[in-house]
């Protein structure tokens, strides 16, 4: 294991995971536009539901917000036509600006889901507002499952996103891959390894999931839970399946080493989730004609490629970036400026310099799995800056830390239309692909903080077929 590695994505880890004032925002935000679409008479019944990366767990506290306006079909799912949908938008964006607080509001009508984006709160973050997404929230609802078959997932996508942000590799506005992209990317490292960690997914879901999407939508949501779960059970329970006891900074390694190549790979191969394998191009009947750069399957909408905005020139860049930040990790004269450098902008950087000087002068050892707090002045943002540079620096005073929420146990109320399922648990997760095993402390941690921050997540969001 490299430690100096290991150590330095925990302390990353530390200052990129949301804390409950962050949560609470962004259902503050949920909550403001549902009482604005409430005043839009042809959106009567209709309500605002978020989706992507807030339900999923997979954001940072300046990530982007995903938000669907779902509308009243009478509890049957359908889905308005795309020009509905564009006058519905333009619906709600004279909404918006007559109401005010609302900044730098842009409809995007040519998108393949048109959308409009918006910025709230000052710093800011970003959200996008859709129509009829169910199919968006559904497969942001199977990443959040399959994180009960393992808790290291989750801290290497949040690794890796702040990796690519930094590296300028996370955009598809500008032609590289998107954060949706990048946790599938992930999730086919975790299929590929030696000894696997996740199973291919059609092993969870065997067919195309949007395509359930139809009938009563309570009873689809629920069937499509029951199915995935029941499967995630069956895995966790497989006691003849290798274990793969790869710490976070092997992974990381070998995630890059397995994509170095990407962009050569890329011209016979795609990556398919769905298969857990490199699919050659020519003879899969599933996807088009090769008319993109990189190929990287929606799982759960087959043969959708979620990497379409990615360019050829671009995707030289992304291996480049990726064989660049390789050879620095292997580096024997690797310092923790390099890693940083690398792996964090220099905003981030300072917070964590910040966090290991004040833990040294109080005669505190680093644990690596990070301790945070909830800070008594916390920003909210759309990237680092100075203001979260002053959130940062406050929760990392040793006399204001607060046990860790690394490992997944951060959720939703009410995602699955089974509470006990919807919930991240020891008890779901296998013993040994729990990375709490690796630490007695750790053990302790979780058993404090499962019912603590369990029990601050009960007053968020709850899907529309499951409030009362």
């Amino acid at each position: 294991m490299n430690a100096p590695l290991e150590s330095t994505l925990w302390d990353i880890l530390g200052v990129i995971e949301p804390q409950r004032d962050d949560w609470l925002f962004r259902q503050r935000i949920i909550q403001e536009l549902q009482d604005v679409v409430r005043t839009v008479p042809s959106l009567r019944g209709a309500t605002v539901e978020p989706f992507g990366s807030f339900v999923s767990n997979l954001f940072t506290p300046w990530g982007d917000l995903d938000i669907t306006v779902m509308l009243d079909y009478d509890s049957y799912i359908s889905s308005a036509g795309k020009k509905r949908k564009l006058s519905l938008l333009g619906d709600v964006l004279r909404a918006l600006k007559e109401k005010g607080g609302w900044w730098r509001l842009q409809f995007i009508p040519h998108a393949k889901v048109p959308i409009l984006k918006f910025e709230k709160g000052r710093p800011a973050i970003s959200g996008d507002i859709s129509i009829d997404n169910l199919g968006g929230q559904m497969k942001s609802k199977c990443l959040f499952w399959l994180n009960q078959i393992d808790g290291r997932f989750r801290p290497l996508v949040l690794l890796v996103k702040e990796w690519a942000k930094t590296q300028n590799i996370n955009s598809p506005k500008f032609g590289t891959l998107n954060s949706y992209s990048l946790s599938l990317l992930v999730l086919f490292h975790f299929q590929t390894c030696e000894p696997a960690i996740f199973p291919p997914l059609q092993a969870i879901y065997p067919t195309n999931l949007v395509d359930d999407l139809t009938g009563v939508r309570e009873t689809a949501e629920k069937t499509i839970a029951d199915l995935f779960h029941a499967n995630i059970r069956r895995f966790i329970a497989d006691r003849s399946r290798p274990v793969n006891r790869s710490s976070l900074s092997e992974l990381f390694v070998s995630f890059l080493a397995k994509f170095s190549t990407i962009s050569l790979k890329a011209r016979d191969f795609g990556i398919s989730p769905f298969t857990g394998q490199w699919e050659e191009i020519n003879n899969n009947t599933r996807w088009f004609p090769r008319t993109f750069a990189l190929y990287v399957e929606d799982p759960f909408e087959q043969p959708a490629n979620t990497a379409r905005t990615v360019s050829v020139r671009n995707l030289d860049r992304v291996q480049e970036v990726i064989q660049r930040t390789q050879l620095t990790i292997l580096s024997p004269n690797l310092t923790w400026i390099d890693l940083h450098q690398l792996l964090v902008k220099p905003e981030l950087s300072r917070v964590i310099l910040f966090r290991k000087q004040n833990q040294n002068s109080s005669g505190q050892m680093m644990h690596p799995l990070p301790q945070q707090q909830l800070p008594q002045t916390r920003k909210h943002v759309h990237s680092p800056s100075a203001p979260v540079i002053a959130a940062r620096v406050q929760s990392a005073r040793p006399e204001n830390q607060l046990r860790s929420r690394i490992n997944g146990n951060h959720h939703i109320h009410g995602l699955s239309s089974n509470p006990k399922q919807g919930t991240y648990s020891n008890s779901a997760v296998s013993e040994e692909s729990n990375p709490n095993k690796w630490s007695k402390q750790g053990m302790q941690q979780q058993q404090q903080q499962r019912g603590d921050v369990t029990n601050s997540r009960q007053q968020l969001w709850r899907p529309r077929s499951q409030q009362s």
